[in-house]
């Protein structure tokens, strides 16, 4: 059997997650993809993957020959190209991973103005709650929001994000005032995953150079960004999120933003690639046509935020006026 040939078999059934998937995306019979994984198993000396009834999980040493056949493909493809003379023609699919808020509210219009401007560009866009090794699960971009760390990709940066806490003038209006993190325990708190569902951080306190954590007990805890923002626009509670995710909500009024001097440094964001992959037509591609227009969106999602005012403070309860 070839080893190549074995080696795109067992990629297929990475990325389909099962040999049913493999076997229908390569076109060959389950019995097929078998015998393809277990050549390479046999030709390396060590099991690659464990399977069972319903999923693929590879072994330690599956993981890293899975990282090496996918970099020798990718180098394989644009060998190909170039010698085919197609290095500046876009051609193929595209893989892009992103968060799914961001993903579906920024990257997709993008992303569908691209497939119109190269229609011989296929997109699969991968919208996941997770962090994505762009190597090993063979994407060749994504749209990260996080300080990167040092890392064989290459990074383009396109704005920033601030983490703000948020609540609706409905709720502000019946609650104690909140002049200061530590006023956040006197209420309710709509926790996420996404911003620690039992405390969040704010920058050191005067005369400290340790972040000020401030714990609470939340009344609601969600795993979703939109179910966060729901019951924080119909007066449930505060909530802390990103600013893009509130941008709109903020703009119309249905949010007001507080803290805003507690607020932390801001988060970059880039769209990133693996080393090497921007070299590949349909890529380089993607990447001109998307960061200028990533740039003005980020750009103008700031403005949203930056221009809305926080809620005036009242005088606090009970206490008598010395005008």
């Amino acid at each position: 059997m070839d080893r190549l040939d074995a080696m795109k078999v067992f990629v297929a059934a990475l990325d389909e997650g099962s040999l049913a998937g493999a076997s229908r995306k390569t076109g060959r019979s389950a019995a097929a993809v078998s015998r393809a994984i277990a050549f390479l198993e046999a030709h390396v000396g060590v099991p690659l993957l464990h399977r069972t009834t319903r999923s693929l999980k590879l072994s330690e040493a599956g993981e890293r020959y899975a990282s090496a056949c996918r970099k020798l493909l990718m180098d394989l493809e644009e060998a190909d190209r170039n010698a085919a003379g197609e290095r500046s023609v876009p051609r193929g699919t595209l893989t892009i991973s992103a968060t799914v808020f961001a993903g579906v509210e920024i990257l997709r219009p993008i992303v569908d103005a691209y497939m119109d401007e190269f229609p011989t560009v296929s997109v699969r866009l991968h919208l996941l709650e997770r962090p994505v090794n762009l190597i090993d699960e063979g994407m060749d971009l994504a749209l990260r929001i996080t300080h990167l760390p040092d890392s064989s990709l290459v990074a383009h940066r396109v704005g920033e994000v601030r983490r703000v806490v948020v609540a609706s003038p409905r709720y502000l209006a019946g609650h104690p005032r909140i002049a200061e993190p530590a006023d956040l325990g006197k209420h309710q708190i709509i926790a996420s995953a996404h911003m620690g569902p039992e405390s969040w951080s704010f920058p050191p306190q005067e005369g400290s150079s340790v972040p000020h954590a401030v714990a609470f007990t939340p009344r609601l805890v969600v795993n979703n960004v939109r179910a966060a923002i729901a019951s924080a626009v119909e007066g449930h509670g505060v909530t802390r999120l990103l600013s893009y995710h509130v941008a709109s909500e903020v703009r119309q009024g249905e949010l007001r933003i507080v803290l805003a001097d507690a607020e932390p440094p801001p988060i970059p964001v880039h769209l990133v690639s693996p080393y090497g992959r921007l070299s590949v037509p349909k890529v380089r591609a993607f990447a001109d046509f998307a960061l200028p227009r990533l740039r003005a969106r980020f750009v103008s999602l700031a403005r949203e935020v930056a221009m809305a005012p926080e809620p005036p403070i009242p005088p606090r309860r009970g206490r008598m006026s010395t005008g």
